[in-house]
């Protein structure tokens, strides 16, 4: 069993698992953080963007090189499990480029809110075309000229223009739906997603045949928000724990975040200033607004106005609301009352919430101050959020929380130095942190655990910090990207199927009370990872009166089996036994695994164990023979 490590990024993985002939991907996650190394993409003309120096290369042609690696054939892949709907943002990548022709399991909210995210992606590019496109400055001799850090960036004759909707609808329409504790087959392997309890939808999954047991955990949470729990029981009993998604912030508490979230916000708001929340379209944005409603009323600020843009906000503020049976309990039962599980329901009824697909249109003939903005994209590059940026950052007033745990803030807010409006750093990231996950493991107890390089060890900017990191017994095995492991995994048994014909044959042979075996003679047959005994083919009589005519295909050849045996020596019936036959010389030794009988006058050693007996004779092949018959007659022929 093998594990190929394709992302560099714990939080966005890729990896693929080589299990009994079967390729697995696990998750495909996007890797947007290089944006941080481009200028924003203003939806509105932006004077002083548009001033900034272009990049010359002071040095004259260079020689083109094509670089090539491949780690893996992903058209060799059977099958993608997908986590978390933030995990399939690469999907049209490798289903519509790699020649792929497997399979793509996941649930149904991460399949539609997936959609969304990678539609809204696409929005955001299409809607600021390029007029011109560089790809000179890919190849390593101009690389190694550029500013940092795109003169460090890896791979970059890689990165790839964003997908199409096209593509995004093709690939998705490769997505076969499954639910929790649904069981899936393919070939001797069955896949099971569980709740993660992350967000709508995510799953761990199990990866199993009759006697190996993989767990994939990624992107999960212990904490109670709206998501189903967690399942952990059926963790239990893994060979190996593949363990990736843990927070990004370990330091943070959730809970504290999501007050420092609300206080700064109320201050801004007092003091006449606009709040800006840089978000993604689904997930924390939920709980963002589930806690505004319970605080502003509670602060006297109800009447200020929230706006959420994004060209996909209706229908993500829409899903929330039906995925009724992927919600946590207490969600669940306000469907049967019936009363909306999220109460952003009620915030858009009462008109304190508005949602639009972009600054463009009626949302600038109903946009009142001071109120507060919920947009993206939260790496600041390309998004509603960049018109924002540019016509709130002259002002003290104003305030920018930055609570998805993606980016940098301080990077994301460089190109828009120097900068007057107030930033508040309060990431939200309810995935488990490092004192849960050990808690857990020693919960579910996996014989070995695979986890990225950078759970191993402290964080570089805290090396004293041993409590942030895993430590196991056994340690754990890291990996890094683009590394291979071979995973400690030994397949000691697989499970064969008899033919009726052949179990009708077979005649059982009692060798203790309760236990009986039987030899057979049998073709196996392997074919998709399953296995078949069949009976042995007959040869086809030849007329007598014809010549045999040439087969093109000969049978399978059929060795005579060897007979069984049964049974133990035991050492003083053998030795009486041995003096009965003349043989009177004998001295025994005692060791680890039975014993050794030198038959002095013979020349002769016997070693007696318990589960072989061996008889080394030189050049008297009589006796050898006679001795052999006399350990036969201990033990039962099957």
């Amino acid at each position: 069993m093998k594990l190929y490590c394709l992302s560099g990024h714990p939080t966005l993985p890729c990896n693929v698992l080589k299990f009994k002939s079967t390729t697995i991907m696990l998750d495909c996650g996007l890797d947007t953080t290089a944006a941080l190394y481009f200028l924003p993409l203003p939806l509105v003309h932006s004077p002083r963007l548009s001033k900034l120096p272009g990049w010359v290369s002071k040095d004259g042609a260079v020689n083109l090189e094509k670089v090539s690696t491949c780690l893996l054939d992903l058209s060799t892949i059977d099958v993608i499990l997908i986590s978390n709907y933030h995990c399939m943002m690469a999907l049209p990548y490798i289903t519509e480029h790699t020649g792929f022709t497997g399979t793509v399991y996941a649930t149904e909210p991460t399949l539609q809110i997936g959609r969304l995210l990678m539609e809204e992606l696409v929005t955001f590019m299409e809607r600021v075309p390029k007029a011109q496109a560089a790809t000179c400055w890919k190849n390593k001799e101009i690389q190694r000229l550029l500013p940092g850090p795109l003169k460090d960036a890896v791979d970059v004759w890689s990165w790839r223009k964003c997908y199409s909707v096209q593509e995004v609808n093709s690939a998705l329409s490769k997505v076969q739906l499954v639910g929790y504790s649904q069981k899936e087959l393919f070939g001797a392997v069955q896949v099971t997603p569980l709740s993660s309890g992350y967000s709508l939808g995510s799953s761990n999954w199990i990866i199993q045949s009759h006697y190996e047991k993989v767990s994939y955990v990624s992107g999960s949470s212990l904490l109670t928000t709206h998501p189903q729990p967690m399942e952990q029981s059926s963790l239990k009993n893994s060979d190996v724990l593949i363990l990736t998604g843990l927070t990004q912030i370990p330091t943070a508490n959730p809970d504290g975040m999501l007050g420092e979230f609300c206080s700064n916000l109320a201050m801004t708001i007092r003091a006449g200033g606009n709040v800006l929340v840089p978000c993604y379209s689904s997930g924390v944005i939920y709980d963002l607004l589930e806690c505004l409603y319970q605080f502003m009323d509670s602060a006297n600020l109800g009447s200020t106005p929230f706006y959420f843009i994004s060209p996909v906000a209706n229908s993500s503020l829409e899903f929330s609301q039906i995925f009724a049976e992927w919600l946590c309990q207490n969600k669940q039962s306000k469907v049967y009352l019936p009363e909306p599980p999220f109460p952003h329901a009620e915030l858009i009824q009462t008109n304190k919430l508005k949602h639009y697909p972009s600054i463009h249109g009626d949302f600038s003939s109903e946009f009142r101050q001071p109120c507060v903005v919920f947009t993206g994209h939260p790496s600041l590059r390309f998004g509603d959020v960049v018109h924002f940026m540019e016509l709130w950052g002259k002002s003290s007033l104003n305030t920018i929380i930055f609570t998805e745990p993606d980016f940098s803030y301080l990077d994301a807010l460089a190109p828009y130095q120097p900068l007057a409006m107030k930033c508040v750093y309060c990431p939200i990231d309810t995935r488990l942190n490092f004192h849960q996950v050990s808690k857990l493991l020693k919960d579910i107890q996996p014989l070995h655990v695979v986890c990225p390089e950078p759970y191993t060890q402290p964080p570089p900017a805290q090396p004293h910090r041993s409590d942030l990191m895993l430590e196991l017994q056994p340690p754990p095995m890291a990996y890094r990207r683009c590394s291979v492991l071979g995973l400690p995994f030994r397949r000691r048994y697989e499970r064969i199927h008899l033919l009726p014909e052949l179990a009708r044959s077979l005649v059982p042979s009692e060798i203790k009370a309760g236990v009986s075996v039987a030899t057979v003679s049998a073709v196996l047959q392997s074919k998709d990872n399953k296995h078949v005994l069949q009976p042995v083919p007959k040869p086809a009589p030849v007329p007598p009166s014809k010549k045999r005519k040439r087969v093109t295909e000969e049978p399978p050849e059929v060795l005579n089996p060897k007979p069984l045996l049964s049974g133990a020596v035991p050492l003083e019936p053998f030795l009486a036994m041995l003096h009965k036959n003349g043989i009177t010389e004998v001295k025994v030794e005692e060791t680890a695994d039975g014993h050794i009988l030198h038959l002095q006058t013979e020349d002769v050693l016997i070693q007696l164990e318990e589960d072989a007996t061996h008889i080394i004779c030189d050049n008297n092949e009589p006796l050898r023979t006679a001795l052999r018959d006399l350990v036969l007659r201990f033990l039962q022929k099957l």
